[in-house]
């Protein structure tokens, strides 16, 4: 299972309403499904920030949540699969042992963007971009989840004093649910391109709680659009562009059986095709009593 897919996921725990937190406008890719169970949460106060994280469940498997609010209310979330949180748990640790024998802050020393130490996680087709940075109000870690190719990006900063305890408190839910994802175990097939004129085409196969599905991409150099395709259509799907293939092959052939040299024009096709009419001697066609007349046999 993929911890991140394509859609929104509504906010519907009740420990988020009046903390600055609206139903809906995150990134998680599942939607808000009625059979999604909260297995689990912890919250932590660490300074002016408030973190919840939270072992969800669906028909997929389990994920956990983790949301950021901060003293003005504003909040944001990114979504770990179960085997994601794992990893990231194992990275706090190394970060907090690098934070740990760093000297007190020293302007003069932070490297131009901030950075300290960074790492990254990639789970199907999510990227988590993990970076210890410092800047005037501190040290802190930002995480950030991205999609291949584009799509929404979204983030938490933990400050680093607080690694430790969030740390701890992954690795008790982590205990506690297991580190499996559930869902498709298999390795997934590698993506394509295609390049049409001035476009390029891009297939990509991921896992998301809702299963396997194409991301199929057009993109140009000022445009980019996308949709996806659940795996459970991918035949049916097929079959359609498969019977316009053969549609469109029939209607380029039928204009070249028109012009073949020595074909008759199709009016006189389609006069040949008429049966002979009866004439008089003078060619004019007979009238019915002459017709029947001339067809009457002789006595």
């Amino acid at each position: 299972m993929s911890d991140i897919g394509s859609g929104d996921e509504g906010i519907s725990s009740q420990k988020y309403h009046g903390q600055g937190m609206d139903a809906g406008g995150n990134n998680f890719d599942s939607g808000q499904q009625p059979q999604e169970q909260e297995l689990a949460t912890k919250m932590l106060q660490i300074q002016s920030k408030r973190f919840y994280l939270d072992v969800k469940q669906n028909r997929r498997g389990r994920f956990i949540k983790v949301a950021e609010i901060g003293a003005d209310g504003r909040r944001s979330q990114i979504f770990l699969a179960m085997s994601t949180a794992a990893e990231f748990r194992d990275h706090l640790s190394s970060f907090s042992d690098f934070y740990s024998s760093l000297g007190p802050p020293n302007p003069e020393s932070v490297p131009d963007d901030g950075k300290l130490k960074s790492e990254m996680m990639l789970k199907d087709n999510r990227r988590y971009y993990l970076d210890l940075k410092e800047n005037s109000r501190g040290r802190f870690l930002r995480v950030s989840q991205t999609i291949t190719r584009g799509g929404p990006r979204s983030q938490v900063a933990l400050p680093a004093q607080g690694m430790i305890e969030f740390r701890d408190a992954l690795t008790d839910l982590l205990d506690d649910f297991g580190t499996d994802d559930g869902g498709f175990k298999g390795e997934l097939p590698e993506g394509r391109h295609l390049r049409v004129d001035n476009k390029n085409f891009y297939f990509d196969i991921g896992q998301n709680n809702r299963g396997i599905y194409m991301k199929v991409s057009e993109v140009k150099s000022n445009f980019r659009t996308a949709i996806t395709v659940p795996e459970k259509c991918w035949t049916r799907f097929r079959d359609i562009l498969a019977d316009y293939c053969d549609k469109m092959n029939r209607a380029h052939a039928e204009p070249a059986d028109h012009h073949q040299p020595g074909a008759a024009p199709p009016a006189a096709r389609a006069a040949s095709a008429q049966p002979a009419r009866d004439t008089n001697a003078g060619g004019a066609p007979l009238c019915p009593q002459e017709a029947f007349a001339g067809s009457a046999p002789r006595i």
